[in-house]
């Protein structure tokens, strides 16, 4: 806490950066934030997050969390006034999405990659949040700046974030047994509601890996995998996947839309009760892993409406109404082509986003498929390696790989790896020159004689990714 004069006069300044600033991205998004803490110091953001009346919720994870985030705004906009503030995933940007006012819940994303940049503990302590949202947690994020970062650490600083709350709910993804994990410790201290998949319409297609117990480090037993690391597992030491309060029950996949059904009961905070609630919906074609958001959310908004009469009738409105444009920019989605071909192309730029692609592309594959494989860079031998197992399951009859990054020469060496085992060509497009590359991509795809194209790996979501996607829907008109 700081002094009642100083935090108004943080607070006026914040307010007047929001007034100054168009918040259309880059620094200009969070500047507000940023002047009121330089101000106010960070200590000024535990009097903001009071604020809210019930108080905020942060969404972290390894993937999910703008695509989550942005579903559980839509759904608890519908119910209650709310602040937020998401793709920025910085203190400051909570703090920009604080000086909104007026609200009675915040709602923030909030990336963790080690403790020294993300300061869990500290953001735990001055936002004091009623919530804490696990998506997933995976191997793939843990370099910091060019340095890699164990992933014990990289574990130890996302639990950190909920490690001292003594009120609210964490709500933890049932199938990832490390965001389980992080839940079945808090047990003891607070409620937790887990999400999870109770199907058996989706199947992972790739190779099992041995995935360590979080618990005693023997390798779990799972007796079905739905996603790479996540599925039905257990340890000879009893620790086993917890039952999920909200379920995927059923998933049916259409050309157009895919239908699914989602039940669930839970605690919520909000009313202090708990609330159950079931209902069809249908929702864009738009990866399995977005089903995963589309639960999280489902949780993280029946968790805390005020309104839990609502939920079902809210969530068939939300999740009926989304289109691609959901999608954060620069990720994957399949685009039917005005000559008949298919494209699934976006972003994939770690081992699981790749696999994730791979898998909403492949129920539309009839055909020879060509992959166009845009590379990771120096020092991401671990993203090659996972990259190249998701290449050998699909099994591409033509194979293009381009840097990704910024290292022509490391693409290269990563081409030389793996040319002799497939029908593969090397195009050095620079990144230097990223126009150039933009064109050389999306002249491929014109060019190209196969039907059936992936182009995904590793790139800018903006730079790179979303502009390739723009200039071949453009051409589709």
């Amino acid at each position: 806490m700081i002094g009642n004069f100083r935090y108004k006069i943080a607070k006026m300044m914040g307010k007047f950066g929001q007034k100054i600033v168009g918040l259309n991205g880059g620094m200009g998004k969070s500047f507000p934030g940023w002047l009121f803490l330089k101000i106010g110091s960070y200590e000024a953001l535990n009097n903001l997050a009071k604020e809210p009346e019930y108080g905020s919720i942060i969404i972290t994870g390894t993937n999910g969390k703008t695509t989550s985030t942005t579903l559980t705004i839509k759904l608890l906009s519908e119910d209650t006034e709310i602040c937020s503030n998401f793709e920025s995933n910085t203190i400051n940007a909570i703090a920009t999405g604080l000086l909104k006012g007026n609200s009675k819940l915040g709602v923030f994303e909030y990336g963790i990659r080690d403790f020294e940049h993300g300061i869990p503990g500290t953001v735990q302590r001055l936002v004091d949040p009623v919530g804490v949202v696990y998506t997933t947690i995976s191997k793939e994020h843990t370099q910091v700046l060019g340095v890699k970062n164990p992933f014990e650490k990289y574990l130890a600083a996302k639990t950190e974030l909920s490690k001292n709350m003594t009120k609210g709910v964490v709500i933890a993804n049932a199938d990832d047994p490390r965001t389980a994990f992080i839940g079945k410790n808090k047990e003891k201290d607070i409620h937790v509601n887990y999400f999870g998949f109770d199907t058996d319409n989706v199947v992972d297609i790739f190779e099992d890996k041995p995935i360590k117990c979080p618990k005693c480090g023997k390798d779990l037993k799972y007796t079905k995998r739905f996603m790479n690391h996540r599925g039905i597992y257990e340890c000879e030491c009893g620790f086993k996947r917890p039952e999920p309060n909200v379920k995927l029950t059923n998933f049916k996949l259409e050309p157009e839309r895919w239908y699914i059904t989602v039940e669930g009961e839970v605690y919520n905070y909000t009313v202090d009760k708990n609330v159950s609630f079931k209902f069809d919906t249908d929702v864009p074609n738009f990866g399995i892993h977005n089903l995963y958001n589309v639960i999280c959310s489902t949780t993280v908004y029946a968790t805390f409406t005020p309104s839990p009469e609502k939920i079902e009738k809210t969530a068939k409105k939300v999740f009926s109404s989304l289109t691609m444009a959901i999608l954060p920019p620069g990720r994957f989605e399949v685009v039917k082509l005005n000559n008949g071909k298919l494209i699934g192309l976006g972003q994939g730029d770690n081992g699981d986003a790749l696999k994730v692609n791979i898998l909403c592309m492949k129920p539309y594959i009839k055909g020879p498929v060509e992959f166009i494989y845009t590379t990771p860079d120096v020092g991401e031998e671990e993203v090659f390696e996972d990259h190249l197992e998701a290449i050998r399951t699909i099994k591409p009859d033509h194979l293009i790989v381009i840097p990704g990054r910024e290292s022509v020469d490391i693409a290269k060496e990563y081409y030389n790896q793996i040319k002799d085992e497939f029908n593969a060509d090397f195009y050095p497009y620079p990144y230097d020159e990223m126009k150039k590359r933009i064109n050389g991509m999306c002249d491929l795809v014109k060019e190209s004689k196969y039907d059936y194209i992936l182009m995904t790996g590793c790139g800018e979501e903006q730079a790179m990714w979303e502009q390739i996607k723009q200039k071949i829907k453009r051409g589709n008109k």
